[in-house]
């Protein structure tokens, strides 16, 4: 391993490229332990090698091996630790290792992201302009914290620890620090700008809420496992303490549960428990924010185990918890009217402290960057909003601005922006106190006072003087005893407001519509208040969601004027990011978004996009395809949008999700408004299949397909052809196109189409016109479709005249490729069938086989009859075919027992034995007949016999199988022996020699009488020994045709000897 790392003559690129391919190529077991090599390098020894081969270890995603995928996510936490840049890249990686892993590999990605989600929130913090790569990280962020916050239910108690930690982070990341505890180290929500849009801090916060009250949910259900109940008991108590927030409720949730363990515990695991409760109990009352729950606390503690000694020993000091309470409860005295004046005042002071620092920090960033090209810029840009007449108050606003300083200093301009900065919440003081007025010194507000007042009561003393004087009561003036409302107290009181509203149980038509025009009329904090309620249970609400869906339409599209209080704010915006937070909320309930969907008044772009996503999931894309197409149909101003939105899941990567959208794609293509724009779409996705490769269009995320394939899969090739392959029934035209791209497509892709085409071309049946007109015309290069084509028209039933008359045609005049024929044998004329047989048999066994399947009454009845069959068979002229490939076709027919049976082979023998000259294969035949049907024995002994009287012997083949047949159908062949000529006989011996014994034995068995029928010459052969010479003419004795088994024959003439 030391001479691998560290060998001088090898470089470090050289060892990692090595590592690389044996882990891409190798034994998959070993390809973890060279990834674990490469990191070490690339991490520890020379991490300037990073950036070289970081995108290379990434690919090892797709591998199938999960020790490798666990060692690439230890890899991509490492290597984010060494440099914080390349979180937003790996982001996407571990979202697919997240959703396609195993236990093991999503415990292993959790436990990564719990790192990386801190750092990943840091870096957009930061950040001076987001990028689109770091939006689409948070945004893949965003996914996997919903994906893993759903694992919280996973079967396995690893995984769920795991979640619960991250789940912790996650609160302590998205919510408020304890303002009187300060620690530089803690990421917190103040941490997160104002300005920052993709992260606001509201919906931050809200999403903390939530992932708290699962934690509570998790830790008081009742099969929660012994592990994991220890792992959110600390949870729970570590958020407690670093948020007081939290803690009322975390000191609830470990009162219920240690009231109530889990019924599922052992009790070695219940006391456990306990110890562990009242381990977290007592840390927590060390905490000052805890004095007021004591009184819940303290009697758990003590029925847990705990002293009162125990317990005072841990008490907080009365010192600390009165400086607590001091700082964490200011508003006690908030009702004495004897303080109110001392508390604004106070309060008064404090915010304008903090404007003077935010404006401090405005001007010292200001100075900073105002440069004479950017103050040229703005300058530029200004006088194109310049009013043409001067603005009233422009003088005096001048005026206090040469107050400041000497006009064209760069200090003076950046303390004058710096305040602007402030009044309009932008820059980087806007952190410390928002958006507000200016406000001035106390002190300048008393000097201002009095001048104003006299300014005021100088006029009113002069007109009270030329008054007479009467007696009058005072009137009360609201405005002399009252002061306004600070704008803090005023939204508590109209949210306050707003939340009576909402907790009312009168559900009428008032009701929702005043909900629904407040929420639509004042600010953002209202509409939150009123959107948090409605998705607190959606489909509850639902009549008040889509209630304020249209109230919001009508201010967008002019039908209401727009509220004062939202004219500085994007009207078409809040429509869409109301109707989409709807869909967020309820995106795995199919009635939910159907109704939200079908019943609004608009379905923004936005909109579509989620719910295009929701059509790419397994679980929901039955319903969800099944929505766009409802609408497809309703909503005819935005049809075709929809539709490509449904026609663009026609190729995506899960088969499931295809054939949802191709089944409704087929419904649509009936209306004819649609069927032109269906057919050209699916048109041009076939046409891909011409490219060599696969375009970048069949690849992405949107199509499920995250890595480029340079060659023609056969999946991606069925995504490009089912959609057109399901239209054909429906529009039969189709048909043309799709031969000729067949004719320009590669092999492989070829074969796709043939499996594809067979069920719609069975449905649209050999009666089809457009398929007769592909048959007769069949473009040059497409004669395997046009075949496999014929061939699906006809493996259920016999070809119609057309369907045979096509090809005839086809197969006479343009391509001569006699499996044009296969197909529609069964139509063809018996001599047409004898003419096209001998090619028929050279072709592929297979494919021979097929066609005797089909001339033997497989497809339908058939012009040629077995026997004829067999008969042409061995009548083939050998200059056509040779005959090992007869001799092929001959067995292969014999081999069907059911068809050619013994009867049929009789007919066969005997015809054969007519023809002159003898067939060269008709002993092979007898030889093969005899061995499949034994009783066929005496009709073969009347055979030889009779190829005797032809002289058998002067066809050197037929006579060589007529010995080996003699042979083999000994004794009973000995009589027909006998028979030969005395010089045949000779040379058969001398071809058989083992005949010659046995052949003695039974001519010396004849008595007198029977051997006087054999020739003397015959006689001498075995008697003597000596041969002799050819006798003219052999008198064959009289043969008792009754010693033969030879089977009857109707309607075909019997063997010589049995007439």
């Amino acid at each position: 391993m030391a001479e691998t790392f560290f060998n001088p003559e090898r470089s470090d690129e050289d060892l990692i490229s090595e590592w690389y391919n044996n882990a891409l190529m190798g034994d998959p077991t070993e390809a973890a332990n060279n990834l674990r090599k490469i990191q070490e390098v690339i991490l520890h020894k020379n991490p300037a090698l990073l950036p070289e081969f970081f995108s290379n270890m990434l690919d090892f995603v797709t591998s199938k091996d999960n020790e490798v995928k666990k060692a690439l996510v230890g890899f991509i936490e490492e290597a984010c630790k060494i440099d914080e840049v390349y979180i937003p890249k790996v982001m996407l990686t571990l979202l697919i290792l997240l959703n396609e892993g195993t236990i093991a590999i999503q415990k292993r990605v959790v436990q990564t992201t719990i790192t990386l989600y801190r750092k990943l929130l840091a870096i957009l913090c930061v950040a001076t302009e987001i990028s689109t790569e770091l939006e689409q990280a948070w945004t893949q962020m965003s996914e996997m914290k919903t994906k893993i916050t759903e694992l919280i239910d996973s079967d396995n108690d690893g995984v769920r620890t795991s979640v619960v930690k991250f789940l912790e982070g996650v609160v302590l990341l998205q919510s408020y620090p304890d303002p009187h505890e300060s620690n530089k180290n803690d990421f917190t929500l103040e941490n997160i700008p104002i300005s920052l849009k993709i992260a606001r801090r509201r919906k931050l916060e809200e999403e903390a809420n939530s992932i708290f009250d699962e934690l509570l949910k998790f830790n008081n259900s009742s099969h929660i496992s012994n592990a994991n109940l220890f792992v959110c008991i600390g949870a729970l108590t570590n958020i407690a303490k670093n948020r007081p927030d939290f803690m009322g409720l975390v000191v609830n949730a470990l009162v219920n549960l240690s009231t109530n363990l889990p019924p599922t515990l052992s009790t070695t695991q219940v006391a456990s428990v306990r110890k562990k409760l009242k381990s977290e109990m007592t840390n927590l009352i060390k905490h000052p924010a805890t004095q007021d729950f004591l009184e819940k606390i303290t009697p758990r503690l003590l029925d847990l185990g705990s002293t009162p000694q125990e317990i005072a020993r841990v008490l907080p000091k009365v010192d600390e918890s009165r400086k607590y309470n001091k700082r964490t409860l200011p508003q006690e005295g908030e009702n004495d009217p004897k303080r109110i004046k001392l508390e604004d005042k106070s309060s008064e002071e404090d915010n304008y402290t903090k404007q003077q620092r935010a404006i401090t920090m405005n001007e010292n960033y200001l100075i900073e960057k105002l440069t004479l090209p950017t103050a040229s810029e703005i300058v530029l840009k200004g006088l194109l909003e310049l009013p043409q007449k001067m603005p009233n108050n422009f003088k005096v606003d001048y005026n206090e601005a040469l107050k400041k300083g000497k006009p064209g200093e760069v200090k003076t301009v950046a303390r004058l922006m710096a305040e602007l900065f402030v009044e309009n919440g932008v820059g980087p003081g806007s952190s410390i106190i928002g958006k507000g007025v200016l406000l001035r010194k106390q002190e300048d507000i008393k000097k201002k006072r009095p001048r104003e007042d006299d300014d005021e009561q100088e006029p009113q003393k002069e007109k009270e003087r030329k008054k007479i004087k009467v007696p009058r009561v005072k009137i009360l003036k609201l405005h002399e005893i009252t002061r306004p409302l600070e704008r803090t107290v005023k939204e508590d009181l109209l949210l306050g407001a707003v939340r009576r509203l909402l907790s009312t149980n009168n559900n009428t038509q008032i009701r929702q519509k005043i909900i629904t025009v407040v929420a639509a009329s004042f600010n953002e904090f209202v509409r939150d208040a009123v959107m948090s309620y409605v998705l607190d249970n959606l489909k509850s609400h639902m009549d008040l969601a889509l209630g304020w869906l249209y109230e919001e339409y009508s201010i967008l599209q002019g039908f209401t004027r727009i509220p004062e209080l939202r004219k500085q704010s994007r009207i078409e915006q809040n429509y869409n990011t109301l109707l989409s937070s709807f869909v967020a909320s309820a995106d795995s309930d199919s009635a939910i978004v159907q109704r939200l969907l079908l019943e609004a008044p608009l379905i923004t772009d936005h909109v579509l996009t989620q719910l295009k996503q929701i059509c790419k999931e397994e679980a929901s894309c039955e319903w969800a395809t099944n929505l766009l197409r409802e609408l497809i149909v309703r909503r005819p101003t935005r049809q075709i949008t929809f539709l490509n939105t449904l026609l663009d899941n026609i190729t995506y990567e899960v088969q499931e999700v295809r054939d949802h959208a191709i089944g409704h794609i087929v419904q649509l293509h009936t209306c004819i408004e649609l069927r032109q724009h269906i057919e050209d779409y699916v048109r041009n996705k076939m046409e891909y299949l011409c490219e060599p490769s696969p375009p970048e269009v069949l690849f992405g995320f949107n199509q499920g397909r995250l890595q480029a394939s340079e060659t023609w899969t056969e999946d991606i090739s069925k995504a490009c052809l089912e959609a057109y392959v399901a239209l054909l029934p429906s529009n039969q035209s189709l048909i043309h196109d799709l031969a000729k791209v067949y004719v320009k497509t590669t092999a492989d892709v070829k074969r796709v189409i043939l499996r594809l085409l067979e069920t719609p071309i069975r449905t649209m049946g050999m009666e089809s016109n457009e398929l007769l007109k592909l048959v007769q015309e069949c473009p040059k290069g497409a004669e395997t479709l046009v075949t496999r084509v014929i061939h699906v028209l006809t493996d259920k039933g016999p070809p119609s005249a057309q369907l045979v008359k096509r090809v005839r045609e086809l197969y006479n005049t343009r391509v001569s490729d006699v499996r044009f024929l296969i197909p529609v044998l069964n139509g063809l004329t018996k001599q047409e069938i004898i003419q096209a047989l001998p090619k028929l048999i050279k072709l592929n066994p297979v494919v021979v086989r097929e066609v005797f399947n089909r001339l033997l009454g497989a497809h339908g009845e058939c012009s040629i009859t077995p026997t004829e069959l067999l008969v042409t068979l061995h009548l083939v002229n050998n200059d056509q075919v040779d005959i090992k490939t007869q001799m092929k076709a001959i067995t292969m027919c014999l081999n069907e027992k059911s068809v050619f049976n013994q009867e049929i082979l009789a007919v066969v023998l005997q015809q054969l034995m007519e023809q002159s000259p003898l067939p060269t294969l008709l002993m092979r035949t007898v030889i093969q007949a005899l061995g499949l049907f034994p009783r066929l024995s005496g009709f073969v002994m009347n055979l030889l016999q009779r190829l005797i009287i032809k002289q058998v012997w002067k066809q050197k083949v037929a006579w060589e199988g007529f010995v080996k047949c003699c042979q083999r159908t000994k004794p009973q062949s000995f009589p027909v022996l006998l028979q030969l000529p005395a010089a045949q006989l000779t040379e058969a011996m001398e071809m058989c020699p083992e005949l010659k014994e046995p052949l003695k034995e039974h001519l010396l068995g004849y008595n007198e009488s029977q051997r006087a029928h054999v020739p003397q010459s015959v006689q001498e052969i075995f008697l003597s020994g000596q041969t002799v010479t050819p006798e003219v003419e052999v008198k064959s004795p009289p043969v008792d045709a009754h010693q033969f088994d030879i089977p009857r024959i109707d309607s075909e003439p019997l063997p010589p000897g049995m007439d």
